[in-house]
């Protein structure tokens, strides 16, 4: 499908957003309408207006279309990335795979100081049918050493090295300008953003304005040419609960949203990134200023953390700000794993971050009311009245997990088939109480009567 795709896509500008914009529905759309359960004429308006966005770099060949916006699934992306201390690409691929077989709809390669970044990337590129996306500042800092020595050369280069290799979005952070500089010497932690950091750290040393913002319409030229979409970073999100929503974050977040339409009107596709650490109740307003500052475009959150206390715990804490997120209007969420703020997650720890997201975006969408959201749901409570436990099984977001806890307890194959779990037994197993009294019980003849009565009270 993607090689067919390709050879349709020709001339300068090739996104999905030009296309969109022609009243052109392309094949990827087609793919995600049916995908999604919505029109495809809906997924290319909601496009065209950057709504949503289909972040499908032309040379990711094997990729599986998806898209990210208010009208579809609330989509979860999973953090993983090489250190100078830790790990290989074939960790990286191995975390790669746990995580879109546990449901990450997209990858990030964050890598950083890692030995081999261009193989890891090209590896994690190779095995993945997700969009994967970077934060090109780290690789332009490993390739320079000094960020003193940054120039726009070194950016631009990394950045079209990158989209030849197949990354389909780039997280920039051009939003930080000089003029929010004064607003961080307020917070109590400053910074928190490793792009952020670093890119501050070159403003203030060369007292000249944000480089990714100068030459913002350069960076744009490459993004249009591979179509590459561009997570627009928050540099200033807050990276404690005393920081959230302050003036600094803010103030960025209307720079983003002059980006957007920038971005826009060179047929890029855009989403914005989000905090952070943000108490509940600070929740909704966020995403409504993101939506007014940003012209709806799509909102892209990590966590937020909703306490600052939870470490060890932090994918339980961020999740529970992350289901809120979604049902409020943001439409990807980006996992926390438990070793957030503590060292590198493994394997093990990836897992336990998406599924914590998956309940997240899984629960916003229930309560959004996506068609056809809570049909497993609801296949799940028939399998569990009626004892069937393979069933239960399939349908749990980690069947693995659900299987291993069932047979915890009661491990022969004959309790596969047991009309009762470990919880109550078969003397207490309310489902069983309930279907053995309605067995002795004219239930039939009970419901025609009950019906009777209301039809002669009404």
């Amino acid at each position: 499908m993607r090689k067919e795709w390709i050879k349709k896509r020709s001339g300068k500008t090739r996104t999905q957003m030009y296309y969109a914009k022609q009243g052109i529905i392309t094949e990827e759309m087609e793919y995600i309408a049916k995908k999604e359960n919505l029109s495809a004429e809906l997924i290319r308006s909601e496009v065209a207006r950057g709504r949503l966005i289909i972040p499908a770099n032309i040379n990711h060949t094997h990729l599986e279309p998806m898209a990210i916006g208010r009208v579809t699934k609330t989509k979860v992306n999973s953090n993983i990335g090489a250190s100078a201390l830790a790990s290989d690409i074939e960790e990286e691929v191995k975390k790669l795979k746990t995580s879109v077989k546990y449901g990450a709809d997209t990858v990030m390669d964050l890598s950083a100081g890692a030995k081999n970044m261009d193989e890891i990337r090209e590896a994690i590129i190779a095995a993945s049918p997700v969009p994967i996306g970077t934060v090109p500042m780290y690789q332009i800092i490993d390739e320079i050493k000094d960020v003193e020595k940054l120039t726009y050369d070194d950016i631009l280069r990394v950045l079209e090295k990158q989209a030849k290799q197949g990354v389909s979005y780039f997280t920039i952070h051009a939003g930080l300008l000089l003029r929010h500089m004064p607003l961080v010497a307020k917070r109590k932690m400053g910074i928190v953003s490793r792009g952020g950091s670093l890119t501050a750290s070159w403003m203030l040393k060369h007292h000249k304005e944000n480089p990714f913002y100068t030459i913002f319409d350069e960076i744009l030229d490459i993004c249009r040419r591979y179509d590459v979409s561009l997570s627009l970073g928050d540099s200033l999100r807050p990276g404690c609960l005393y920081d959230a929503s302050d003036e600094a974050q803010l103030e960025e977040l209307k720079t983003l949203g002059e980006l957007t339409l920038k971005a826009w009107d060179k047929d890029v596709q855009v989403m914005i990134e989000g905090p952070g650490h943000v108490p509940i109740n600070e929740i909704e307003r966020n995403v409504r200023l993101e939506q007014i500052y940003c012209h709806e475009a799509p909102f892209y959150v990590l966590g937020p953390l909703v306490l600052d206390i939870g470490a060890g715990y932090d994918h339980i804490g961020s999740a529970i700000g992350a289901a809120m997120a979604a049902w409020y209007g943001v439409s990807m969420l980006c996992y926390v794993t438990p070793k957030e703020h503590l060292g590198l997650p493994n394997e093990k720890d990836v897992r336990e971050g998406m599924m914590a997201y998956k309940i997240a975006a899984h629960s916003a969408d229930i309560a959004r009311k996506i068609p056809h959201a809570r049909d497993r749901d609801d296949a799940m409570s028939d399998a569990r009245y009626h004892f069937d436990w393979n069933r239960q099984f399939e349908l749990a977001l980690d069947p693995e997990r659900a299987r291993e806890f069932h047979d915890e307890t009661l491990p022969q194959e004959v309790f596969k088939e047991a009309e009762f779990c470990s919880m109550c037994g078969p003397k207490f197993c309310s489902y069983k109480v309930t279907q053995d009294a309605m067995k002795q019980f004219n239930w039939d003849e009970f419901k025609k009567e009950a019906m009777e009565k209301m039809k002669n009270e009404n």
